[in-house]
């Protein structure tokens, strides 16, 4: 059976796809597939970027203050050089310090209450307000059925009476001298 070509040798052989998986069929790589569940396990155990840490340019808007935006000495009042750096150095440090340790004491119990927060919006929004909508969004839908119909058969009638009514009035204007 070794006679010739590839395509000779597998023309008796099980079937054998050439991409994708055979129980994933809509995956089109079996790199890709593994990667994917890769990709879907590690949402939450996702490794975090220590270098820049707003990805996503949430806090852009947020006034980012540094020295000199708070301490500026206009020309011609300066003082000594060595209390200037001074002052840099004591601002920058003690807004930097102050930062972190406000992370680490405030900055935990916040992400656990903000964690909180969102798994309950969430929680309430999958299991409560979708649920609600797609509910009201059915009733609604019965309702305007038989609204539809009411107008056709009541209103239509008497509305194409009233226009057959009034459909032979003329109004003219006439300017008076």
């Amino acid at each position: 059976m070794t006679s010739g070509t590839p395509e000779e040798e597998y023309a008796h052989s099980p079937f054998i796809r050439k991409q994708g998986n055979i129980y994933k069929p809509n995956n089109k790589e079996m790199e890709n597939d593994s990667i994917n569940e890769k990709t879907l396990h590690d949402v939450h155990t996702k490794e975090i970027d220590l270098v820049n840490r707003d990805p996503k340019h949430l806090n852009d808007d947020v006034v980012k203050v540094d020295f000199e935006d708070v301490i500026a000495e206009p020309a011609g009042t300066y003082s000594f050089d060595g209390v200037w750096k001074a002052s840099f150095t004591t601002f920058t440090v003690t807004k930097y310090w102050c930062y972190r340790l406000l992370t680490a004491v405030v900055g935990i119990p916040l992400a656990l209450i903000w964690g909180i927060f969102f798994a309950i919006l969430s929680f309430i929004h999958i299991w409560a307000v979708v649920p609600c909508v797609k509910s009201y969004l059915i009733e609604i839908h019965c309702v305007s059925r038989v609204y539809s119909i009411c107008v056709h058969t009541f209103c239509d009638p008497l509305f194409e009476a009233i226009g057959k009514c009034f459909s032979n009035v003329r109004v003219t204007a006439t300017k008076v001298v």
